[in-house]
């Protein structure tokens, strides 16, 4: 399993940072994970292109990790691929509908699958199985823990949400996490994690490796703190995303 980080910024995109969205590949299966604005000009540049990219999942609603929905449907139907499915939480249809209801020439262009989820299931996603929890955010929304039949590497992906315990045990076993960590320690928020917070959470976890994402503008300057400010409690190593970024999960 291969994971390339599109987009590691948030609703405050920067220069080098597109908002929110992660490609998840095993073989010549593909799965894009929340698509942000400018995730779509992030997937064209890789192998898959986005003609390669038939599933979307998304962890919540919000527009910085839905933005580039509909802009994908238009890519692929000019290109001449037939199908996209979307697949989220409770919702995810009702947001479909009415972006479709804004841009009704787009309707029936291509054969789309609207697929809800709920916490606490196991599904399979673009050909991944994949296991859902709830986050603690400002609206619900699920993180995400990815597997391929036969292979034990598995990898998760919070989405935005709080540190909790709850999530460190959600991705126990997994050998790569990609982790909210919106802030440095200096911003009071709610919603997001601090380092020190994402510290504490993860301070028993067994992940090998976790990487710093959905990273505000604040963050500017503090990425090598932050990373050792998680360290005083987490055991693994603790990464930075940066958009490009591919992380073998192996």
């Amino acid at each position: 399993m291969e994971v390339t980080f599109l987009g590691t910024g948030s609703a405050m995109p920067t220069g080098d940072r597109m908002q929110t969205g992660l490609l998840v590949t095993h073989d010549d299966r593909r799965l894009l994970v929340d698509c942000g604005s400018g995730v779509l000009h992030r997937l064209a540049a890789t192998n898959a292109g986005y003609e390669g990219v038939s599933t979307v999942l998304l962890t919540h609603l919000h527009l910085d990790h839905v933005a580039d929905l509909l802009p994908l449907l238009k890519a692929r139907w000019l290109a001449g691929e037939e199908h996209l499915e979307v697949v989220g939480p409770v919702g995810t249809k009702g947001l479909v509908d009415g972006l479709l209801s804004v841009h009704g020439y787009l309707d029936g262009r291509v054969d789309l699958q609207v697929r809800e989820i709920v916490a606490s299931e196991t599904v399979s996603v673009g050909g991944l199985s994949v296991e859902s929890r709830e986050t603690q955010h400002s609206i619900d929304g699920l993180a995400y823990r990815f597997a391929v039949d036969g292979d034990d590497a598995e990898f998760a992906f919070s989405g935005d949400t709080e540190a909790f315990a709850g999530m460190a045990r959600f991705v126990e076993g997994c050998r790569v996490v990609a982790h909210d960590c919106s802030f440095p320690d200096s911003v009071d928020v709610d919603g997001h994690p601090t380092p020190s917070q994402l510290g504490e959470a993860f301070a028993d976890s067994d992940v090998d490796h976790l990487y710093l994402t959905h990273l505000y503008p604040h963050t500017e300057g503090t990425h090598e703190e932050m990373c050792a400010t998680v360290a005083e409690s987490f055991d693994g190593e603790v990464h930075i995303a940066r958009d490009g970024l591919r992380v073998s999960v192996s």
